[in-house]
């Protein structure tokens, strides 16, 4: 099955992080980029595209992301190095692959549509799946899955996570909602945890405007695949792999993960080690938005290593 995702901010992101470098006709195998979430391979494919030759790490853990993506690359002229891992860990790939530093860094931190649509591992309320959510394609019997968080955790436990990482104002209803449902009998499908949800909120919030279903799968996601301490990881390791005048690009998709973003953003700004290339986020353009509605949140944030 070949990929479905649509890269959000390709543009944007691509001459954020190159346009800047001076590149000559194929003079540019030294150069060096980690795409960190490689997904339906679209950043990868578009510096494949302007800037043969730039060699490129991708990384993602989810391994069937390559098989959907490798078609695109197949006349490329551009190194490229697939690696399924988490980019949390870019330091110990960087290792393997006997690199020290590198010219840019992209993080596009948004679900793939590849992920939500065809997975199957529960990412999307609107289809009845199992349980799973995580960004792995098989996961081993230790890997933490919704099962587990939604089955196991305490009512107090659920409704901080619900709280915390959906912002839900209706999470420790949810919470309880949960906690009664599996004393019956145990929650297994994603359409079992909709339910769930739907009963537990007010009538005006189930009919709103959002699937009431949103904020609750957001928050369960983000708590099985640790997706805050990895960004954490990955913009102070990233960070320190960088050359002098290199550049990281991070996409974000919610207030959480941008907030991480730009405060790490301004610290190494703050301690002069860095510069800030766009003071306010880059956005989607209208006609990108009306192209792909789940771009709508996105934000592009860019800072240059001093």
């Amino acid at each position: 099955m070949n990929s479905i995702h649509k890269t959000v901010l390709l543009n944007e992101t691509i001459e954020g992080l190159l346009a800047h470098r001076s590149f000559s006709e194929g003079g540019n195998e030294k150069f060096l980029v980690v795409d960190g979430t490689f997904g339906g391979g679209g950043h990868s494919v578009f510096i494949c595209e302007k800037y043969p030759n730039i060699k490129i790490i991708a990384l993602d853990q989810d391994k069937s992301a390559f098989e959907k993506a490798k078609n695109k690359f197949k006349s490329s002229k551009n190194k490229i190095s697939f690696v399924n891992e988490n980019f949390r860990n870019i330091d110990k790939v960087l290792q393997k692959e006997k690199v020290e530093k590198v010219d840019g860094i992209i993080l596009d931190l948004g679900l793939s549509s590849d992920q939500l649509e065809n997975s199957g591992r529960g990412f999307s309320f609107m289809k009845s799946e199992p349980l799973l959510m995580t960004m792995k394609e098989n996961p081993s019997s230790e890997d933490i899955t919704a099962l587990d968080v939604v089955n196991t955790w305490e009512e107090k436990n659920l409704a901080d996570i619900i709280y915390g990482y959906g912002e839900e104002q209706f999470a420790r209803r949810i919470a309880r909602g949960i906690v009664e449902a599996r004393k019956k009998e145990k929650i297994k499908t994603t359409f079992d945890l909709v339910k769930i949800i739907e009963n537990s909120v007010p009538n005006f919030y189930r009919k709103g405007r959002i699937n009431c279903a949103t904020k609750t799968f957001q928050a369960f996601r983000i708590a099985v695949n640790d997706e805050l301490g990895a960004l954490g990881e990955g913009l102070t390791k990233g960070f320190d792999a960088l050359k002098t005048g290199g550049r990281m690009a991070v996409i974000s998709f919610h207030s959480l993960e941008d907030r991480i973003v730009k405060r790490f953003y301004k610290e190494k700004q703050k301690e002069g080690k860095g510069n800030l290339i766009n003071k306010k986020p880059i956005v989607p353009s209208k006609e990108e938005i009306i192209k792909n509605n789940r771009s709508r949140s996105a934000k592009l944030r860019i800072l240059e290593k001093i």
